[in-house]
């Protein structure tokens, strides 16, 4: 099962449109374009801090 769809997408979008009106939706956006920007940031520290802890870790163990 296809959960997100084209007709879902579009029946969400409408939804969108209707609570928070045209004007609002570059706004919305936007915030959501950061908001992914910053998880993706901050998962990839966490990647960083990941993969230095670990060879902190066999550094310790040798």
């Amino acid at each position: 099962m296809d959960l997100f769809s084209i007709p879902h997408l579009l029946i969400v979008l409408l939804v969108v449109m209707v609570l928070f009106g045209t004007n609002r939706l570059p706004e919305i956006g936007a915030g959501l374009g950061k908001a992914i920007r910053n998880f993706k940031q901050a998962s990839s520290e966490l990647d960083e801090v990941d993969a230095t802890f670990k060879k902190d870790e066999k550094d310790i163990t040798k």
